[in-house]
């Protein structure tokens, strides 16, 4: 039986093993030059070590932590402004959830060029305050394997721990990352949590692949569309970022869809193309007709269940959206009940702000007692 004061025992000599394992895995692949495959470290960390020393980079080589051209860097964040906007309150959230361990978050865009920052960053330790300057270049090009670059060309969620960053100068960093897509399926950056000679914490990538999740939602709601529809299976709760979301036009096409969507609805799971028309159309997607589902948002209750095309059944929540306008009385200017109008926009409030109350009252524009109150809960 274990003790309490067996406790740091038991870590360190998991955090040494953790230790002699990628030391083994680096002399393997970096030293021995055996091409992966080891079962010692991930194996996406193994095939970036491979691509850095395709690009003929050593791991004993001094990292240069670049900052693009004033120029280029003004024109990335307007390129990236909608990325921007929709990441913006989830930020927020990330750095307060970070704020005591040591980690700070980051977000990139496809390219891997900083854009924005959050948590509690050292300005005085440059390991910090190099990586964290907006325009800095961290692709694997420039600064090898790290969580930034390896998710970006992996294009999954990844954890890397000290030794598994290709350069000998990364070594004190732990890094947790997701890349982030855009309402077309296209890879638009990545959001990473980074700490400096901190504790490994695996469960920061959960943390990373939600608020990931968050961001792609926020920038599906941004995307100008007619109908928003929100899907999950049968028995599981509507309103979550678990959601599948699509975005549909006057016309019945698919304008936007997370990830989510793209993986239970048939059609959609290499994208939605770069502009090409004609793009999917609800009803090769569903069983129904799309006129349907426009009809569902106009009811107090507007789930029903659909079909996908195999048999499969969602059940779906359709929210017309916003137009400007007079708004009659328990209407709004899209002929959606008042009532169910301000759910959608208190629901989408709160994903967006990450459950943060104070923010999400803000964004709506109205008092946190308000919010509260609507929400049925007591003022905390």
């Amino acid at each position: 039986m274990t003790t309490p004061n067996a406790l740091p025992s038991l870590v360190t000599e998991s955090a040494l093993h953790r230790s002699s394992a990628i030391a083994q895995a680096r002399h393997l692949v970096l030293d021995e030059g055996r091409a992966g495959g080891t079962g010692l470290t991930s194996p996406w960390v193994e095939r970036s070590w491979q691509r850095c020393l395709q690009l003929g980079l050593q791991p004993q080589q001094p990292v240069q932590f670049d900052v693009i051209s004033t120029a280029q860097c003004q024109r990335t964040l307007e390129a990236n402004r909608r990325l921007l906007q929709s990441a913006h309150v989830i930020m927020q959230g990330l750095g307060k959830a970070i704020g005591h361990t040591g980690y700070f978050a980051i977000l990139t865009n496809a390219e891997g060029i900083v854009l924005g920052t959050s948590g509690p960053i050292d300005a005085r330790d440059p390991r910090a305050s190099l990586i964290t300057r907006i325009g800095t270049d961290l692709s694997e090009q420039r600064i090898g394997t790290t969580a930034i670059s390896t998710a970006l060309a992996e294009q999954q969620p990844v954890w890397l721990h000290r030794g598994e960053h290709f350069f000998l100068d990364n070594t004190h960093y732990s890094c947790a990352g997701a890349p982030l897509f855009d309402p077309q399926g296209r890879c638009a950056g990545m959001l990473d949590l980074t700490g400096v000679d901190v504790p490994e914490r695996t469960e920061l990538k959960h943390l990373v692949m939600q608020s990931a999740a968050q961001i792609e939602n926020a920038l599906v709601l941004a995307t100008p569309h007619a109908l928003l529809l929100r899907l999950n299976w049968p028995g599981h709760g509507l309103g979550s970022t678990a959601d599948a979301l699509l975005a549909l036009d006057d016309d019945g096409f698919v304008s936007g869809a997370n990830t989510v969507a793209r993986q239970i609805v048939p059609g959609l799971e290499h994208g939605l193309g770069h502009g090409q028309a004609p793009g999917v159309h609800a009803n090769e997607v569903f069983g129904l007709p799309f006129q349907a589902l426009f009809d569902a948002a106009g009811r107090t209750d507007a789930t029903l269940d659909v079909a996908l095309r195999g048999g499969l059944r969602l059940r779906a929540l359709a929210t017309r959206s916003q137009h400007g306008g007079t708004q009659g009385e328990g209407h709004c200017a899209s002929g959606v009940p008042m009532r169910q109008m301000q759910a959608s926009m208190i629901r989408q409030a709160m994903e967006q702000a990450a459950g943060n109350v104070t923010d999400a009252a803000r964004a709506l524009g109205i008092s946190r007692a308000t919010l509260y109150r609507k929400l049925g809960r007591k003022d905390g």
